[in-house]
């Protein structure tokens, strides 16, 4: 009989640091050198001066494990190149600033961040904590502006906890449903000195418990039979891959399970990339600008199978209309998604991939016939495909992305702003892997892309990073074009300059009837190009006619030499498809360029041509 030994208990080393006395900004910098940070986007001042002298003292102490420091224009753009770093990589990003004015300019990429589920973490300066309360000179109550923004937030009032907080920020913006993490820090923190303990998180009984519950949570043979019946009951199938794919590290989960059952596959604007879009079951994105065939594929399944998505507005429209003949499941981290906008007939809560690997693993011996739907939804693809204005002179927008697309031919990690040029990039611009399609989803934030760009380029040094950007979205940030500049930092920047906020100016168009009130930007005398050089851009240039555009996106692309600017003056066009708001997946717009099909009663997907 074999008999096996104990495996031996191995010991943890402790920390070099541990029981060291250390200033509180060094025990900041430490945790975050522990923690795995290499880059740090932040804006200095009064309240803050302390951990940022940390930062240059651990980088003098540390030459060979530098910490990069990257000081944006402003301190949005800080947040959003965290994220964009976050968004890039699966890693926390981290910003540090300095009280008042400095924290509350970061509330929209928090609140933009726990919006799409990023892991960020924020450090920020207070007053001291005998001046918390008075009004001091940039003060400002970020506890409770920011307790309902981010994920969770601390204000360290015991300098003996400092070292704990930090490291379970780190752990609570990544775990679960990431988002980000604010730690509040007065300045006396900053200036304290402790021991150093090298280990240990605080202690969150109820938020440790579901975590725990979250892992121990297994799909029983019970659960997975009736999901199986449902699927066995499904003569036309569609997966709906959401963020959480994305988050959990489940795209190539996702794919073996569709490809193992033959499930065509829709996904969600923060889903793009979760599977290669030119992948035969992938229908790309659906709901209010998803395309026409996506959407019809939609309107003709009987089984929805929602996996770390969560029924947001642009997606249903109309809540009651939609899926109202089919059978919906709905898997997915967060419990207070399930239910919260659609029933499902079959729903898990846990991990995406987790979830999808231990549902084949039930589901192992299950085999069903699904590609007569598989051949309908490629058909829908084929018939009803994106179009635009080809015939005109005029430089189309979709256009622009189309040629884009031809050159980068996927192999980009792509950033947007937010307004018309981010629903076309997401129609028009192939994904080939997760991470690289990066977009405000939920917040909708213009002045996104620009700083979310410098911060995946950061993070990603040997990849080429774009932003496709608009007129509008480029203003409220223009301030980290220097950015780039001061730093090398190789972003290639596309806007798309309509003179206009087109997508606010398309809904004033169909539902405002034509009163463009604060859209129309003719009167702007703003010349891009000379900002940029202004800048340091040594490549800045635009383009007015179509017949010029090909050969100046290649010496675009083939640009090496720091980063590159490309204006393109586009002409007025909408976005479609196009559901109102409100309205049904039947009632959607598809334009005059798209092919619409007409009313369909019975999908017979035995027949391709029944529709």
């Amino acid at each position: 009989m074999a008999t096996h030994a104990k495996p031996e208990k191995v010991e943890k080393k402790p920390h070099p640091l541990a029981g060291q006395e250390l200033q509180g900004s060094d025990i900041v910098m430490q945790v975050l050198a522990d923690e795995g940070v290499d880059t740090i986007f932040g804006y200095s001042g009064g309240a803050i001066l302390p951990t940022y002298d940390g930062v240059f003292r651990y980088n003098e102490s540390h030459p060979d494990k530098k910490i990069r420091l990257v000081v944006p224009a402003n301190e949005q753009g800080a947040g959003f190149m965290a994220a964009g770093y976050a968004r890039s990589t699966g890693k926390v990003g981290v910003l540090i600033v300095t009280s008042g004015p400095g924290a509350t300019n970061c509330v929209t990429p928090i609140r933009d961040s726990a919006a799409d589920s990023v892991p960020v973490v924020m450090i920020s300066g207070q007053v001291a904590r005998a001046s918390i309360g008075t009004d001091a000179f940039q003060e400002a109550p970020v506890f409770n502006i920011m307790s309902s923004a981010a994920k969770h937030t601390f204000l360290v009032t015991d300098e003996n906890e400092l070292e704990e907080t930090i490291r379970s920020a780190f752990h609570i913006a990544r775990s679960g449903r990431p988002g980000p993490v604010v730690i509040d820090i007065p300045k006396d923190v900053q200036n304290s000195h402790v021991k150093f303990k090298g280990e240990g998180l605080l202690h969150f009984r109820g938020y440790n418990d579901r975590m725990r519950q979250l892992h121990e949570m297994q799909i029983t043979d019970k659960i997975a039979s009736r999901f199986f019946r449902l699927l066995e009951n499904s003569s036309r199938p569609l997966v709906y891959a959401g963020g959480g794919v994305i988050c959990s590290g489940a795209a190539e989960t996702l794919r073996t399970f569709i490809e193992r059952y033959q499930l065509p596959c829709v996904t969600t604007l923060m889903g793009i990339g979760s599977i290669d879009t030119q992948h035969d079951l992938s229908m790309r994105m659906l709901g209010m600008h998803g395309t026409a065939f996506a959407n019809y594929a939609v309107q003709d399944c009987d089984f929805f199978i929602s996996i770390g998505a969560r029924f947001d507005d642009r997606v249903t429209s109309d809540i009651k209309a939609f899926l109202a003949n089919a059978k919906i499941a709905h898997i997915d981290i967060d419990a207070s998604e399930h239910g919260k906008v659609k029933i499902a007939d079959w729903g898990f809560h846990g991990d995406v991939r987790k979830t999808l690997e231990e549902l084949m693993e039930h589901g192992k011996d299950f085999n069903k016939d699904f590609s007569p739907w598989v051949r309908h939804c490629q058909e829908l693809r084929k018939n009803y495909p994106m179009d635009f204005n080809r015939e005109t002179a005029d430089l189309m927008p979709e256009y622009v992305l189309e040629e884009l697309n031809k050159l980068i031919q996927g192999e980009a990690i792509v950033a947007t702003g937010v307004g018309q040029h981010q629903m076309w990039a997401a129609q028009y611009i192939d994904v080939k892997e997760p991470r690289a399609f990066l977009t405000s989803g939920s917040m909708g934030t213009m002045g996104f892309g620009l700083p979310a760009s410098i911060g995946a380029q950061t993070a990603n040094p040997d990849r080429m990073v774009i932003d496709i950007d608009g007129d509008g979205s480029m203003r409220m940030n223009i301030g980290e074009l220097e950015t780039a500049v001061t730093y090398n930092i190789p972003v290639k920047v596309l806007m798309l300059n309509n003179n206009a906020d087109g997508m606010v100016l398309q809904w004033q168009d169909l539902f405002y009837e034509k009163r463009y009130s604060g859209t129309e930007k003719n009167w702007h005398t703003k010349d891009f190009v000379k900002h940029a050089q202004a800048d340091g851009f040594k490549f800045a240039r635009r383009v007015e006619k179509k017949e010029d555009l090909h050969a100046a996106l290649e010496a675009f692309i083939a640009f090496k030499d720091g980063p590159a600017f490309l204006e393109v003056a586009v002409a007025h066009s909408h976005v479609y498809p196009m559901i109102a708001p409100g309205k049904s997946y039947a009632q959607m717009l598809t334009g005059p360029f798209i092919k619409a099909r007409e009313e369909v009663g019975d999908i017979d997907v035995s027949n391709t041509n029944a529709f």
